[in-house]
């Protein structure tokens, strides 16, 4: 019976060999597709040539494949500014040799799935923001020559699996949140039992096994003990910076070590005795049952090969499907699957919809809408006025990346707490009925934008416009120069400056959730039919979600304000081209003015001119930081009531002999 079964396999192997025809494997194109999917800002369109319908990737930006073009060996997009989550399905490309995403701006967790990658040789994510632990199953890629992890965010210890990696040259983990000890020392007897056995459960390896290591940087971390006997040979500058004991090696003040460990977390003993070796049975024959099942076996593996057989010749005759990840699955079962930090919200509070439907009763309260979202009035039973923003969204262009994407959004807005940004109290998420929702505190004086275009223009003097001005910059500042890492408003114009009873200023970032939407299935596109992504237009406007960016929106603001115009009108074109024949010449600077205002301060005029040509310059070297403007601002205007008074004869009056 047993020749026949090893016959019964030849013959398969053989069958299948013949029915193999050459084409590019679709797991590793649906792998690709699914990077990108996750990347919701590719401000350079490195990307823009990955097309999902493409059975062949070679020609990709940043892929490489091997000679004979069927499995893709590296993947190297550096310095791209690429900004979303590392896909988890990048695993399955098993025949990978590099991957190198060097200095991007990727966010999220490592997937563990990269333990897969058993071919790889150099893994380079270093210089993104990507955050939590080390994944362990990183210690399965025994054939990596080069890790490169640094400059993240990531936390918690060292694996000790690290140090199954034999063949490591180049250890690179500094600029780091790393706390524990580095994990060194290791039991030889022990290691050498556990020696190609699954990473994962070689709990007492150390990097003294690798023994081809000449590169360790573990600086500015929080690693604590002492630095292991086998690494002290390399440079004191690789273990700066952290809570170590060694005295010649510079750490950190006692006072930021104070909070972490002294010791890393010891692995317990196993209470369990080794298994006994189980004595050799002698030969025996075969029960009849067994040999009954032997021919049941064969039989089905004959009806599964010729069921492969015919699949295999039908692939070569046609294109290979290739599933588009951002075209949600009817099945349930095939939504992505990605990782979310369930550290990530715990401080943020969440609303169900039934509170905030009470509050806003029964959503019948809408005070703004647009194609991406509405935006609702109400009052918290015995707390504060609310505006509640619902996603205008269906559940079934919703993926999971979009849903990690929300999430990091949500505890981004929550960090913010300053009296001129506005605050996020919550967030609502729910399944039945879909709903994504955020919760902010309420300006009840509405935008900017509606008083000074749509309102009565002597509700804003000059003396209230020069301290909504001031307000800002103290609220750009904070998100700028006070927060690590910095905030920048995604579109800042004056529908993003809330006004409260008071007139004081508020930033809110609502035009953010534009990137949401943008991924969505309705807005982020469609796939033409030579498999392009056809963008839409704002999509690709939008792109200025940079400090610089902020800066040049803050002049034309200030033009804005000043002028009472809107940014841009159809019959009068940018404001900038009306405005820049009067910037720079005094005696006709006063042309710029709102004439809705009854009075202004010619010096404020004046100084504010000046702040605008230098926010809208077209060298961005020369334009400057929201600290240098607020510097400006705050020792030169004067917003008190008595300057107010003063400003209402003499400002007209030098109006009139400037004419």
């Amino acid at each position: 019976m047993r020749p026949y079964i090893y016959f019964l396999l030849l013959f398969l192997g053989y069958g299948v060999s013949l029915a193999t025809c050459s084409f590019f494997p679709t797991n590793e194109v649906w792998a690709l597709t699914t990077f990108k999917e996750a990347i919701y800002e590719d401000p350079h369109l490195v990307l823009s040539n990955w097309n999902a319908l493409d059975a062949d990737p070679c020609n990709w930006f940043g892929i490489t494949c091997n000679p004979e073009r069927q499995h893709v060996t590296k993947i190297n997009i550096t310095g791209s500014s690429l900004k979303g989550f590392l896909a988890p399905e990048i695993g399955q490309i098993t025949n990978l040799l590099k991957l190198t995403l060097h200095d991007n701006n990727l966010i999220g967790t490592i997937p563990k799935e990269l333990g897969f990658l058993k071919s790889l040789k150099v893994l380079d994510l270093g210089m993104n923001q990507l955050t939590g632990p080390i994944p362990p199953e990183l210690g399965n890629l025994s054939g990596v020559t080069k890790l490169n992890l640094q400059s993240n965010r990531l936390t918690g210890s060292l694996p000790a699996e690290l140090g199954n990696l034999e063949n490591l040259q180049e250890l690179l983990l500094d600029r780091n949140k790393l706390q524990g000890t580095v994990p060194a020392a290791s039991n030889s007897a022990f290691s050498a039992k556990m020696h190609g056995m699954y990473a994962s459960r070689s709990n007492l390896t150390g990097l003294c096994r690798s023994s081809w290591l000449k590169v360790v940087d573990v600086s500015y971390n929080y690693l604590v003990g002492s630095i292991p006997k086998c690494l002290t040979n390399l440079p004191n500058a690789s273990f700066q910076g952290n809570c170590l004991w060694d005295k010649d090696v510079k750490q950190r003040p006692s006072t930021q070590c104070g909070a972490f460990p002294s010791k890393s977390h010891q692995v317990p003993k196993s209470k369990h005795r080794p298994t006994e070796d189980v004595p050799k049975h002698q030969k025996e024959s075969k029960p009849t049952w067994l040999l009954a099942i032997e021919i049941a076996t064969g039989i089905t593996v004959g009806s599964l090969f010729l069921v492969g057989l015919r699949t295999a010749f039908h692939r070569c005759n046609s294109k290979p499907a290739i599933i588009i990840p951002w075209k949600k699955s009817t099945s349930e079962k095939e939504q992505l699957a990605v990782y979310v930090d369930s550290e990530l919200l715990k401080d943020v509070n969440k609303y169900s919809r039934q509170e905030l439907e009470v509050a806003c009763e029964d959503f019948s309260n809408i005070i703004g809408s647009s194609l991406d979202s509405l935006v609702y009035k109400g009052t918290m039973k015995g707390g504060p006025e609310i505006a509640v923003i619902s996603l205008s969204i269906k559940e079934e262009h919703w993926t999971g990346y979009l849903e990690l994407y929300f999430q990091r959004e949500v505890a981004d807005l929550a960090r913010l707490n300053h009296d001129n940004v506005g605050k996020l109290l919550g967030y609502c998420r729910e399944i039945s009925p879909f709903t994504r929702m955020l919760v902010f505190e309420y300006a009840s004086n509405g935008t900017l934008h509606e008083h000074l275009h749509y309102g009565e223009g002597s509700q804003l003097s000059w003396t209230r416009r020069m301290r909504i001005i001031l307000g800002i910059v103290r609220g750009l500042k904070y998100l700028h120069a006070e927060l690590e890492p910095p905030f920048t408003i995604s579109e800042l114009n004056s529908s993003a400056v809330y006004l409260t009873e008071d007139f004081s200023p508020k930033l809110v970032d609502f035009e953010s959730w534009k990137t949401v939407i943008a991924r969505s299935e309705k807005n982020s596109g469609s796939i033409g039919s030579n498999g392009a992504m056809c963008l839409l237009p704002s999509s690709v406007e939008n792109r200025h979600l940079d400090i610089q960016g902020n800066i040049h929106a803050f002049g034309i603001l200030l033009l804005e304000i000043i002028s009472g115009r809107p940014p841009f009108c159809k019959d009068r074109g940018s404001l900038i081209d009306w405005a820049k024949d009067y910037l720079e010449l005094p005696e006709v600077m006063s042309h710029i003015v709102d004439p809705e205002l009854k009075h202004f301060t010619y010096d404020d005029l004046k100084l504010i001119c000046e702040i605008i040509s230098l926010c809208i310059h077209p060298d961005i070297s020369r334009r400057p930081s929201m600290q240098e403007i607020s510097l400006m601002l705050e020792s030169r205007i004067d917003t008190s009531v008595s300057i107010e008074l003063k400003s209402s004869s003499l400002a007209w009056a030098e109006l009139a002999l400037s004419s």
